[in-house]
Protein backbone atom coordinates (compact mmCIF):
# COMPACT_ATOMS: atom_id res chain seq x y z
CA UNK A 1 0.00 0.00 0.00
CA UNK A 2 3.02 2.64 -1.08
CA UNK A 3 3.72 2.58 -4.46
CA UNK A 4 1.54 5.30 -6.68
CA UNK A 5 1.46 3.38 -10.05
CA UNK A 6 -1.39 1.48 -11.25
CA UNK A 7 -2.87 -1.12 -9.01
CA UNK A 8 -0.33 -0.10 -6.29
CA UNK A 9 -2.27 0.38 -2.95
CA UNK A 10 -3.33 1.74 -0.43
CA UNK A 11 -7.54 38.51 -8.92
CA UNK A 12 -10.95 39.32 -10.69
CA UNK A 13 -10.91 39.44 -13.89
CA UNK A 14 -9.61 43.25 -14.96
CA UNK A 15 -7.67 42.80 -11.75
CA UNK A 16 -4.17 45.03 -11.77
CA UNK A 17 -1.80 43.57 -14.62
CA UNK A 18 1.34 41.71 -13.39
CA UNK A 19 4.64 43.03 -13.28
CA UNK A 20 7.15 43.05 -15.95
CA UNK A 21 8.94 39.97 -16.31
CA UNK A 22 12.51 40.85 -15.45
CA UNK A 23 13.81 38.89 -18.42
CA UNK A 24 12.61 39.90 -21.83
CA UNK A 25 11.63 36.16 -22.74
CA UNK A 26 8.44 36.34 -20.10
CA UNK A 27 6.45 39.55 -21.41
CA UNK A 28 5.16 37.08 -24.14
CA UNK A 29 3.53 35.19 -21.93
CA UNK A 30 1.41 38.13 -20.98
CA UNK A 31 1.01 38.89 -24.62
CA UNK A 32 -0.23 35.11 -25.05
CA UNK A 33 -2.47 34.94 -21.96
CA UNK A 34 -4.06 37.73 -20.82
CA UNK A 35 -4.75 39.41 -24.50
CA UNK A 36 -8.90 38.31 -23.67
CA UNK A 37 -8.74 40.46 -20.52
CA UNK A 38 -8.74 43.62 -22.97
CA UNK A 39 -12.65 44.69 -22.41
CA UNK A 40 -11.98 46.51 -26.11
CA UNK A 41 -12.07 42.56 -27.29
CA UNK A 42 -15.41 41.13 -28.91
CA UNK A 43 -17.74 39.07 -26.93
CA UNK A 44 -18.03 36.95 -30.19
CA UNK A 45 -16.14 33.32 -29.36
CA UNK A 46 -12.94 32.54 -30.77
CA UNK A 47 -12.46 30.45 -33.77
CA UNK A 48 -12.80 27.04 -33.36
CA UNK A 49 -11.12 24.09 -35.36
CA UNK A 50 -13.83 21.62 -34.39
CA UNK A 51 -16.31 20.70 -36.58
CA UNK A 52 -19.00 21.31 -34.53
CA UNK A 53 -17.64 25.51 -34.30
CA UNK A 54 -20.72 26.60 -36.40
CA UNK A 55 -23.38 25.04 -34.45
CA UNK A 56 -21.80 25.96 -31.26
CA UNK A 57 -21.37 29.58 -32.11
CA UNK A 58 -25.19 29.82 -32.51
CA UNK A 59 -25.65 28.25 -29.22
CA UNK A 60 -23.40 29.78 -27.06
CA UNK A 61 -23.73 33.35 -28.27
CA UNK A 62 -27.22 33.08 -28.16
CA UNK A 63 -27.14 31.79 -24.63
CA UNK A 64 -24.35 34.40 -23.55
CA UNK A 65 -26.36 37.43 -25.29
CA UNK A 66 -29.70 36.31 -23.55
CA UNK A 67 -28.48 36.38 -20.24
CA UNK A 68 -27.46 39.05 -18.17
CA UNK A 69 -23.60 39.09 -16.86
CA UNK A 70 -23.06 38.09 -13.55
CA UNK A 71 -20.05 41.08 -12.93
CA UNK A 72 -19.73 44.48 -14.55
CA UNK A 73 -16.54 43.33 -15.83
CA UNK A 74 -15.83 41.97 -19.59
CA UNK A 75 -15.83 37.98 -20.36
CA UNK A 76 -15.54 36.17 -22.76
CA UNK A 77 -18.18 33.44 -23.84
CA UNK A 78 -17.33 30.02 -23.62
CA UNK A 79 -17.25 27.16 -26.17
CA UNK A 80 -16.28 23.77 -25.94
CA UNK A 81 -15.42 20.93 -28.36
CA UNK A 82 -18.09 18.37 -27.79
CA UNK A 83 -20.13 15.75 -29.50
CA UNK A 84 -24.00 17.07 -30.40
CA UNK A 85 -25.54 15.25 -27.81
CA UNK A 86 -23.24 16.91 -25.20
CA UNK A 87 -24.65 20.57 -26.50
CA UNK A 88 -27.66 20.17 -24.42
CA UNK A 89 -25.70 18.87 -21.20
CA UNK A 90 -23.15 22.13 -21.26
CA UNK A 91 -26.08 24.68 -21.64
CA UNK A 92 -27.89 22.37 -18.69
CA UNK A 93 -24.42 22.99 -16.44
CA UNK A 94 -24.46 26.28 -17.56
CA UNK A 95 -27.73 27.20 -16.13
CA UNK A 96 -27.38 25.38 -12.81
CA UNK A 97 -23.65 27.06 -12.36
CA UNK A 98 -23.84 30.34 -14.18
CA UNK A 99 -20.79 31.38 -11.83
CA UNK A 100 -18.86 29.21 -14.38
CA UNK A 101 -18.85 31.89 -17.17
CA UNK A 102 -16.67 34.03 -14.90
CA UNK A 103 -13.74 31.59 -15.67
CA UNK A 104 -13.70 31.90 -19.68
CA UNK A 105 -10.35 33.33 -19.12
CA UNK A 106 -9.25 29.85 -18.74
CA UNK A 107 -11.61 28.32 -21.70
CA UNK A 108 -8.89 30.55 -24.25
CA UNK A 109 -6.45 29.10 -22.27
CA UNK A 110 -7.55 25.59 -23.33
CA UNK A 111 -7.96 26.46 -26.94
CA UNK A 112 -4.18 28.14 -27.18
CA UNK A 113 -2.11 25.90 -25.01
CA UNK A 114 -3.11 23.00 -24.61
CA UNK A 115 -5.07 22.53 -28.20
CA UNK A 116 -3.26 19.38 -28.33
CA UNK A 117 -6.02 17.62 -25.91
CA UNK A 118 -8.32 18.19 -28.86
CA UNK A 119 -5.95 17.58 -31.37
CA UNK A 120 -5.39 13.77 -29.77
CA UNK A 121 -8.74 13.18 -28.67
CA UNK A 122 -7.53 13.17 -25.00
CA UNK A 123 -9.58 13.22 -21.75
CA UNK A 124 -6.89 14.26 -18.84
CA UNK A 125 -8.38 13.94 -15.42
CA UNK A 126 -4.97 13.36 -13.66
CA UNK A 127 -3.50 16.54 -12.69
CA UNK A 128 -2.85 15.65 -8.96
CA UNK A 129 -0.55 12.99 -10.82
CA UNK A 130 0.87 16.01 -13.00
CA UNK A 131 -0.19 19.11 -14.55
CA UNK A 132 0.10 19.36 -18.37
CA UNK A 133 2.53 21.53 -19.25
CA UNK A 134 1.34 25.19 -21.36
CA UNK A 135 2.64 25.62 -24.61
CA UNK A 136 3.50 28.61 -24.40
CA UNK A 137 5.92 27.95 -21.64
CA UNK A 138 7.78 25.41 -23.50
CA UNK A 139 8.35 27.90 -26.59
CA UNK A 140 9.29 30.83 -24.10
CA UNK A 141 11.80 28.77 -22.55
CA UNK A 142 13.40 26.99 -25.84
CA UNK A 143 13.97 30.21 -27.02
CA UNK A 144 15.57 31.24 -23.98
CA UNK A 145 17.97 28.25 -24.08
CA UNK A 146 18.72 29.18 -27.81
CA UNK A 147 19.77 32.33 -27.44
CA UNK A 148 21.77 31.96 -24.04
CA UNK A 149 24.91 30.55 -23.02
CA UNK A 150 24.56 29.16 -19.10
CA UNK A 151 27.27 27.15 -17.30
CA UNK A 152 27.66 25.79 -14.34
CA UNK A 153 26.64 28.24 -11.03
CA UNK A 154 30.01 26.85 -9.01
CA UNK A 155 32.05 29.37 -10.98
CA UNK A 156 32.51 32.93 -12.09
CA UNK A 157 32.84 32.77 -16.03
CA UNK A 158 30.07 35.00 -17.64
CA UNK A 159 27.85 31.76 -18.33
CA UNK A 160 28.27 30.86 -15.04
CA UNK A 161 26.99 34.44 -13.67
CA UNK A 162 24.03 33.99 -16.04
CA UNK A 163 22.81 30.76 -14.75
CA UNK A 164 23.25 31.95 -10.78
CA UNK A 165 21.12 35.50 -11.96
CA UNK A 166 18.66 32.89 -13.36
CA UNK A 167 18.76 30.89 -10.02
CA UNK A 168 18.25 33.93 -7.88
CA UNK A 169 15.27 35.35 -9.88
CA UNK A 170 13.88 31.56 -9.85
CA UNK A 171 14.14 31.61 -5.86
CA UNK A 172 12.77 35.41 -5.52
CA UNK A 173 9.66 34.17 -8.05
CA UNK A 174 8.77 31.09 -5.07
CA UNK A 175 9.40 33.86 -2.24
CA UNK A 176 7.13 36.41 -3.98
CA UNK A 177 4.23 33.49 -4.62
CA UNK A 178 3.77 31.89 -1.60
CA UNK A 179 4.38 35.39 0.01
CA UNK A 180 7.02 34.64 2.02
CA UNK A 181 9.42 37.59 4.00
CA UNK A 182 12.66 37.61 3.75
CA UNK A 183 12.78 35.20 7.33
CA UNK A 184 12.38 32.72 4.31
CA UNK A 185 14.95 31.15 1.63
CA UNK A 186 14.78 28.42 -1.03
CA UNK A 187 16.03 25.05 -1.43
CA UNK A 188 15.82 23.81 -4.94
CA UNK A 189 15.67 20.00 -4.95
CA UNK A 190 14.54 17.53 -7.63
CA UNK A 191 10.25 17.07 -6.23
CA UNK A 192 8.42 17.70 -3.01
CA UNK A 193 9.93 14.43 -1.52
CA UNK A 194 13.48 15.41 -2.18
CA UNK A 195 12.56 18.24 -0.01
CA UNK A 196 11.14 16.33 3.00
CA UNK A 197 13.70 14.46 2.94
CA UNK A 198 15.86 17.09 3.72
CA UNK A 199 14.46 17.79 7.13
CA UNK A 200 13.75 14.51 7.54
CA UNK A 201 17.53 13.46 7.86
CA UNK A 202 18.44 16.62 9.03
CA UNK A 203 16.24 17.19 12.20
CA UNK A 204 17.80 17.07 15.91
CA UNK A 205 15.28 14.06 16.45
CA UNK A 206 16.07 12.87 20.02
CA UNK A 207 14.81 10.70 22.58
CA UNK A 208 12.53 12.57 23.75
CA UNK A 209 11.15 14.25 20.93
CA UNK A 210 7.53 13.37 18.73
CA UNK A 211 7.18 13.72 15.31
CA UNK A 212 2.88 14.11 14.81
CA UNK A 213 1.80 13.09 11.53
CA UNK A 214 -2.10 12.90 9.83
CA UNK A 215 -2.51 9.40 8.90
CA UNK A 216 -3.99 11.03 5.72
CA UNK A 217 -0.27 11.72 4.25
CA UNK A 218 1.67 10.80 1.63
CA UNK A 219 4.62 8.28 1.91
CA UNK A 220 7.05 11.22 1.45
CA UNK A 221 5.62 12.26 4.71
CA UNK A 222 5.72 8.74 6.22
CA UNK A 223 8.97 7.98 5.41
CA UNK A 224 10.28 10.76 7.99
CA UNK A 225 9.37 8.18 10.62
CA UNK A 226 12.42 6.21 9.67
CA UNK A 227 14.70 9.09 10.68
CA UNK A 228 12.99 9.61 13.62
CA UNK A 229 12.72 5.93 15.28
CA UNK A 230 16.50 5.88 14.03
CA UNK A 231 16.76 8.62 16.34
CA UNK A 232 14.56 6.80 19.06
CA UNK A 233 12.38 9.74 18.84
CA UNK A 234 8.23 8.28 18.78
CA UNK A 235 6.11 8.81 15.88
CA UNK A 236 2.03 9.56 16.54
CA UNK A 237 -0.27 9.64 14.13
CA UNK A 238 -3.76 11.86 14.25
CA UNK A 239 -6.23 9.45 13.03
CA UNK A 240 -7.94 10.03 9.75
CA UNK A 241 -11.70 10.50 9.38
CA UNK A 242 -13.94 8.01 7.57
CA UNK A 243 -13.97 10.58 4.76
CA UNK A 244 -9.79 11.63 5.21
CA UNK A 245 -8.10 14.64 6.63
CA UNK A 246 -8.74 14.51 10.66
CA UNK A 247 -10.78 16.30 12.95
CA UNK A 248 -9.75 19.30 14.14
CA UNK A 249 -10.11 18.80 18.00
CA UNK A 250 -9.10 15.07 18.06
CA UNK A 251 -5.69 16.96 16.37
CA UNK A 252 -5.77 19.34 19.11
CA UNK A 253 -5.67 16.99 21.48
CA UNK A 254 -3.15 14.55 19.68
CA UNK A 255 -0.75 17.76 19.80
CA UNK A 256 -1.40 18.39 23.06
CA UNK A 257 -0.62 14.81 24.98
CA UNK A 258 2.85 14.95 22.56
CA UNK A 259 4.27 18.18 22.94
CA UNK A 260 8.24 18.88 22.97
CA UNK A 261 8.81 18.86 27.00
CA UNK A 262 11.42 21.66 25.48
CA UNK A 263 12.57 22.61 22.39
CA UNK A 264 16.11 23.03 22.69
CA UNK A 265 16.56 19.28 24.57
CA UNK A 266 14.04 17.53 22.52
CA UNK A 267 12.61 19.18 19.50
CA UNK A 268 9.62 18.05 17.84
CA UNK A 269 8.09 17.92 14.53
CA UNK A 270 4.44 18.57 13.19
CA UNK A 271 4.20 17.94 9.44
CA UNK A 272 0.80 18.85 7.99
CA UNK A 273 -0.65 17.49 4.89
CA UNK A 274 -2.38 20.63 3.39
CA UNK A 275 -4.22 18.39 1.11
CA UNK A 276 -4.66 14.93 0.55
CA UNK A 277 -4.21 13.38 -2.81
CA UNK A 278 -6.69 10.75 -2.34
CA UNK A 279 -9.31 11.63 -0.16
CA UNK A 280 -10.12 15.52 -1.38
CA UNK A 281 -9.58 17.04 2.27
CA UNK A 282 -8.03 20.17 3.16
CA UNK A 283 -6.42 20.36 6.42
CA UNK A 284 -6.77 23.76 7.31
CA UNK A 285 -3.09 25.65 7.58
CA UNK A 286 -4.33 27.94 10.52
CA UNK A 287 -4.02 24.78 12.95
CA UNK A 288 0.21 25.27 12.80
CA UNK A 289 -0.63 28.41 15.19
CA UNK A 290 -2.12 25.26 17.62
CA UNK A 291 1.34 23.44 16.95
CA UNK A 292 3.86 26.25 17.45
CA UNK A 293 2.20 27.59 20.34
CA UNK A 294 2.84 24.13 21.70
CA UNK A 295 6.78 24.44 20.61
CA UNK A 296 6.80 22.50 17.70
CA UNK A 297 8.64 23.12 14.14
CA UNK A 298 5.84 23.13 11.92
CA UNK A 299 6.02 21.76 8.56
CA UNK A 300 3.70 21.62 5.60
CA UNK A 301 3.67 18.91 2.48
CA UNK A 302 1.95 21.47 -0.06
CA UNK A 303 2.20 19.58 -2.92
CA UNK A 304 -1.07 18.91 -3.52
CA UNK A 305 -2.41 22.18 -2.48
CA UNK A 306 0.16 24.47 -4.17
CA UNK A 307 -1.30 23.79 -7.83
CA UNK A 308 -5.12 24.79 -7.45
CA UNK A 309 -4.62 27.39 -4.15
CA UNK A 310 -3.52 30.57 -3.00
CA UNK A 311 -1.11 30.19 -0.36
CA UNK A 312 0.49 32.63 1.83
CA UNK A 313 3.05 31.64 4.24
CA UNK A 314 2.84 35.19 5.57
CA UNK A 315 -0.21 33.96 7.90
CA UNK A 316 1.03 31.17 9.37
CA UNK A 317 3.70 30.26 11.28
CA UNK A 318 5.13 27.45 9.37
CA UNK A 319 9.05 26.79 9.05
CA UNK A 320 9.05 24.77 5.85
CA UNK A 321 6.88 24.25 2.85
CA UNK A 322 7.69 21.65 0.57
CA UNK A 323 6.35 21.80 -3.31
CA UNK A 324 6.46 20.62 -6.65
CA UNK A 325 6.93 22.58 -9.91
CA UNK A 326 5.41 19.95 -12.23
CA UNK A 327 2.21 19.53 -10.12
CA UNK A 328 1.66 23.08 -10.44
CA UNK A 329 2.20 23.98 -13.99
CA UNK A 330 3.70 21.52 -15.45
CA UNK A 331 7.47 21.63 -16.43
CA UNK A 332 9.81 21.22 -15.85
CA UNK A 333 9.70 17.85 -14.08
CA UNK A 334 12.67 16.94 -11.97
CA UNK A 335 12.07 20.56 -10.04
CA UNK A 336 11.20 20.75 -6.54
CA UNK A 337 11.20 23.34 -3.36
CA UNK A 338 11.77 23.57 0.38
CA UNK A 339 10.33 27.08 1.34
CA UNK A 340 12.03 27.42 4.39
CA UNK A 341 13.08 29.94 7.30
CA UNK A 342 16.45 30.61 7.81
CA UNK A 343 16.49 30.22 11.40
CA UNK A 344 14.83 26.98 10.99
CA UNK A 345 18.22 25.94 8.52
CA UNK A 346 20.48 26.50 10.90
CA UNK A 347 18.88 23.99 13.55
CA UNK A 348 19.24 21.64 10.81
CA UNK A 349 22.03 18.88 11.12
CA UNK A 350 23.19 17.43 7.95
CA UNK A 351 24.70 14.07 7.89
CA UNK A 352 27.00 14.57 4.92
CA UNK A 353 27.47 16.64 2.84
CA UNK A 354 28.31 17.24 -1.13
CA UNK A 355 29.82 19.54 -3.75
CA UNK A 356 28.16 22.82 -3.80
CA UNK A 357 27.87 22.55 0.06
CA UNK A 358 30.94 23.25 1.28
CA UNK A 359 33.75 26.36 1.63
CA UNK A 360 36.35 24.23 3.12
CA UNK A 361 37.10 20.83 3.77
CA UNK A 362 39.67 19.04 5.44
CA UNK A 363 41.53 15.88 3.76
CA UNK A 364 42.34 14.08 5.31
CA UNK A 365 40.47 14.94 8.63
CA UNK A 366 37.46 15.89 9.99
CA UNK A 367 37.18 19.82 9.72
CA UNK A 368 34.60 21.58 7.54
CA UNK A 369 33.63 24.39 6.78
CA UNK A 370 30.02 24.76 5.38
CA UNK A 371 28.60 27.29 2.74
CA UNK A 372 27.86 30.26 3.65
CA UNK A 373 24.39 30.83 2.76
CA UNK A 374 22.00 28.92 3.77
CA UNK A 375 20.30 26.97 1.10
CA UNK A 376 23.95 26.79 -0.20
CA UNK A 377 24.40 23.94 2.38
CA UNK A 378 21.71 22.22 1.39
CA UNK A 379 21.59 21.95 -2.65
CA UNK A 380 23.77 19.06 -3.08
CA UNK A 381 25.71 19.11 -6.17
CA UNK A 382 24.91 21.10 -9.31
CA UNK A 383 21.23 22.63 -9.39
CA UNK A 384 19.49 22.22 -12.05
CA UNK A 385 20.45 25.48 -13.89
CA UNK A 386 19.13 24.90 -17.07
CA UNK A 387 15.30 24.53 -15.77
CA UNK A 388 15.13 27.04 -13.36
CA UNK A 389 14.26 30.51 -15.51
CA UNK A 390 11.12 28.36 -16.52
CA UNK A 391 10.72 28.46 -12.64
CA UNK A 392 9.79 32.07 -13.18
CA UNK A 393 7.53 32.09 -15.36
CA UNK A 394 5.87 29.17 -15.03
CA UNK A 395 4.86 31.12 -11.52
CA UNK A 396 4.42 33.89 -13.35
CA UNK A 397 1.65 32.27 -15.35
CA UNK A 398 -0.13 30.31 -13.16
CA UNK A 399 -0.55 33.42 -10.44
CA UNK A 400 -2.45 34.77 -13.62
CA UNK A 401 -5.06 31.83 -13.57
CA UNK A 402 -4.41 30.89 -9.81
CA UNK A 403 -7.13 33.39 -8.61
CA UNK A 404 -10.31 31.53 -11.47
CA UNK A 405 -9.24 27.73 -10.35
CA UNK A 406 -11.45 27.35 -7.34
CA UNK A 407 -14.92 28.66 -8.27
CA UNK A 408 -14.14 26.84 -11.96
CA UNK A 409 -12.97 23.58 -10.69
CA UNK A 410 -15.51 23.36 -7.58
CA UNK A 411 -18.17 23.55 -10.24
CA UNK A 412 -16.95 21.05 -12.37
CA UNK A 413 -16.49 18.42 -9.33
CA UNK A 414 -20.07 19.63 -8.17
CA UNK A 415 -21.70 18.26 -11.57
CA UNK A 416 -19.48 15.52 -11.66
CA UNK A 417 -20.77 14.39 -8.52
CA UNK A 418 -24.01 14.50 -9.19
CA UNK A 419 -24.25 13.03 -12.69
CA UNK A 420 -22.10 10.49 -11.45
CA UNK A 421 -24.10 9.79 -8.49
CA UNK A 422 -27.24 9.43 -10.69
CA UNK A 423 -26.31 6.49 -12.81
CA UNK A 424 -27.55 3.44 -12.44
CA UNK A 425 -27.33 -0.49 -14.54
CA UNK A 426 -29.43 -1.13 -17.21
CA UNK A 427 -29.96 -4.49 -15.49
CA UNK A 428 -30.83 -4.15 -12.07
CA UNK A 429 -30.87 -0.92 -11.09
CA UNK A 430 -28.04 -0.72 -8.61
CA UNK A 431 -25.68 2.46 -8.51
CA UNK A 432 -22.39 2.53 -10.74
CA UNK A 433 -20.33 4.04 -8.71
CA UNK A 434 -19.36 5.03 -4.94
CA UNK A 435 -17.54 7.91 -4.37
CA UNK A 436 -15.36 7.75 -1.69
CA UNK A 437 -13.65 11.32 -1.25
CA UNK A 438 -14.56 14.14 0.76
CA UNK A 439 -17.36 16.07 -1.37
CA UNK A 440 -17.38 20.37 -1.25
CA UNK A 441 -20.80 21.08 1.04
CA UNK A 442 -20.21 24.87 0.10
CA UNK A 443 -20.77 26.02 -3.12
CA UNK A 444 -18.46 29.07 -4.41
CA UNK A 445 -19.95 31.89 -6.36
CA UNK A 446 -17.09 34.52 -6.98
CA UNK A 447 -13.85 34.19 -8.36
CA UNK A 448 -11.19 34.40 -5.86
CA UNK A 449 -13.27 33.04 -3.42
CA UNK A 450 -11.02 29.84 -1.45
CA UNK A 451 -12.27 26.17 -2.15
CA UNK A 452 -12.95 23.99 1.41
CA UNK A 453 -12.02 21.12 -0.73
CA UNK A 454 -9.69 19.89 -3.60
CA UNK A 455 -10.64 19.31 -6.94
CA UNK A 456 -10.16 14.95 -7.15
CA UNK A 457 -12.54 12.55 -6.47
CA UNK A 458 -11.60 9.06 -5.52
CA UNK A 459 -14.70 6.72 -5.96
CA UNK A 460 -15.68 2.61 -6.71
CA UNK A 461 -16.83 1.13 -9.74
CA UNK A 462 -19.52 -1.26 -8.88
CA UNK A 463 -21.01 -4.66 -10.70
CA UNK A 464 -24.74 -5.02 -11.77
CA UNK A 465 -24.84 -6.80 -8.20
CA UNK A 466 -23.03 -4.44 -6.26
CA UNK A 467 -19.56 -5.65 -6.29
CA UNK A 468 -16.42 -3.74 -6.86
CA UNK A 469 -15.40 -3.83 -10.24
CA UNK A 470 -11.06 -4.05 -10.57
CA UNK A 471 -9.73 -1.24 -11.00
CA UNK A 472 -7.43 -2.85 -13.06
CA UNK A 473 -9.86 -3.18 -15.46
CA UNK A 474 -11.72 0.71 -14.70
CA UNK A 475 -7.47 1.32 -15.96
CA UNK A 476 -7.89 -0.32 -18.67
CA UNK A 477 -11.36 0.19 -20.27
CA UNK A 478 -10.79 4.44 -19.65
CA UNK A 479 -7.15 3.90 -21.40
CA UNK A 480 -9.42 2.64 -24.53
CA UNK A 481 -11.13 5.79 -24.72
CA UNK A 482 -8.77 7.75 -24.46
CA UNK A 483 -9.14 8.60 -20.56
CA UNK A 484 -5.99 9.56 -18.49
CA UNK A 485 -6.90 8.71 -14.91
CA UNK A 486 -5.07 6.80 -12.34
CA UNK A 487 -5.86 4.23 -10.32
CA UNK A 488 -4.01 2.70 -6.90
CA UNK A 489 -3.51 4.15 -3.73
CA UNK A 490 -1.76 6.85 -4.75
CA UNK A 491 1.05 6.64 -2.13
CA UNK A 492 -0.93 6.88 0.69
CA UNK A 493 -1.88 4.11 2.42
CA UNK A 494 -3.23 6.03 5.59
CA UNK A 495 -6.01 7.81 3.52
CA UNK A 496 -6.96 4.84 1.23
CA UNK A 497 -7.55 2.81 4.34
CA UNK A 498 -9.64 5.41 5.58
CA UNK A 499 -12.19 5.86 2.39
CA UNK A 500 -12.11 2.32 1.70
CA UNK A 501 -12.92 1.31 5.29
CA UNK A 502 -10.11 -1.49 6.06
CA UNK A 503 -8.06 0.51 8.88
CA UNK A 504 -8.91 -2.38 11.21
CA UNK A 505 -6.98 -4.69 8.32
CA UNK A 506 -3.97 -2.34 7.86
CA UNK A 507 -3.70 -2.63 11.50
CA UNK A 508 -3.20 -6.30 11.50
CA UNK A 509 -0.06 -6.20 8.90
CA UNK A 510 2.67 -8.29 9.47
CA UNK A 511 6.76 -7.71 8.64
CA UNK A 512 7.26 -9.00 5.47
CA UNK A 513 3.95 -8.45 4.26
CA UNK A 514 3.62 -7.87 0.37
CA UNK A 515 0.55 -6.25 -1.48
CA UNK A 516 -0.37 -9.45 -2.78
CA UNK A 517 -0.14 -10.76 0.19
CA UNK A 518 -3.20 -8.26 1.25
CA UNK A 519 -5.07 -8.50 -1.51
CA UNK A 520 -5.40 -11.92 -1.90
CA UNK A 521 -6.27 -11.37 2.31
CA UNK A 522 -8.74 -8.91 1.13
CA UNK A 523 -10.32 -10.95 -1.59
CA UNK A 524 -9.64 -7.85 -3.83
CA UNK A 525 -8.21 -5.17 -5.65
CA UNK A 526 -7.21 -2.37 -3.36
CA UNK A 527 -6.99 1.21 -4.18
CA UNK A 528 -9.83 3.67 -6.21
CA UNK A 529 -10.10 5.17 -9.23
CA UNK A 530 -8.84 8.71 -8.91
CA UNK A 531 -9.92 11.50 -10.73
CA UNK A 532 -8.48 15.06 -10.68
CA UNK A 533 -8.95 18.31 -12.22
CA UNK A 534 -6.45 21.37 -12.74
CA UNK A 535 -5.48 24.26 -15.02
CA UNK A 536 -7.01 22.97 -17.93
CA UNK A 537 -9.86 21.12 -17.21
CA UNK A 538 -13.16 22.16 -18.86
CA UNK A 539 -16.92 20.92 -18.95
CA UNK A 540 -15.69 18.61 -21.81
CA UNK A 541 -13.67 16.51 -19.67
CA UNK A 542 -15.86 15.96 -16.72
CA UNK A 543 -18.74 15.36 -19.71
CA UNK A 544 -16.94 12.36 -21.27
CA UNK A 545 -15.65 10.50 -17.71
CA UNK A 546 -19.46 10.44 -16.71
CA UNK A 547 -19.75 8.80 -20.81
CA UNK A 548 -17.56 6.50 -19.68
CA UNK A 549 -19.00 5.40 -16.87
CA UNK A 550 -22.62 5.16 -17.88
CA UNK A 551 -21.36 2.79 -20.59
CA UNK A 552 -19.74 0.66 -17.73
CA UNK A 553 -23.45 0.52 -16.12
CA UNK A 554 -24.73 -0.70 -19.73
CA UNK A 555 -24.24 -4.56 -20.25
CA UNK A 556 -23.46 -4.55 -23.93
CA UNK A 557 -20.69 -2.09 -24.19
CA UNK A 558 -19.45 -2.64 -20.29
CA UNK A 559 -18.52 -6.90 -21.89
CA UNK A 560 -17.45 -5.47 -24.68
CA UNK A 561 -14.96 -3.51 -23.08
CA UNK A 562 -14.49 -7.03 -20.04
CA UNK A 563 -13.25 -8.94 -23.20
CA UNK A 564 -11.02 -6.71 -24.39
CA UNK A 565 -9.29 -6.51 -20.90
CA UNK A 566 -9.51 -10.29 -20.35
CA UNK A 567 -7.71 -10.63 -24.01
CA UNK A 568 -4.85 -7.78 -23.12
CA UNK A 569 -4.36 -9.50 -19.91
CA UNK A 570 -3.69 -13.09 -21.39
CA UNK A 571 -1.70 -11.80 -23.97
CA UNK A 572 0.59 -10.10 -20.98
CA UNK A 573 0.70 -13.63 -19.31
CA UNK A 574 1.59 -15.00 -22.41
CA UNK A 575 4.70 -12.75 -23.11
CA UNK A 576 5.91 -13.08 -19.57
CA UNK A 577 6.06 -16.96 -20.00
Amino acid sequence: MGNSHSHSCIAAPGATKPRPFSRKRSAILTRIHLSCADSSESLDPPQETSKLVSDEKSVYVDHYRTTPPITSVAYCPIATDLESDGEGAFEGFLREYPEYRLTWILDTLRRTDFARLERAGETYVDYMGGSLYPESLIRVHTDFLNHSILGNTHSVSNSSKLSLKCADEARQAVLAHFRASSEYTVVFTANASAALKLIAEAYPFTGGSSLVIGADSHNSVHGIREFATYRSARTVYVPSTAHGGFDIPTAKDVLQRHRPRSRDLAPSLFVLTAQSNISNSKSPLSITHHAASLGYHTVVDGAALAPTSVVSLADYPIDAMAVSFYKMFGYPTGVGALIVKKDFLSQLKRPWFAGGTVDVVQVPGNIVTRARLPHEQFEDGTINYLQLPAITDGLRFLSAYLPFLPLRLSSLLLYLTSALSKLRHDTTGRPVVQILSKVPTRRLRSVGEPAETGSIMSLLFLSPTGEMIPNSFIEHAASSKNISLRTGCMCNPGGAAAILGIEDEMGRLYPGVTLADFQDHMGRELGVVRISLGLASNFRDVWRVVQFASSIGQEYPRQIMWNQWMESQRSTIGQAL
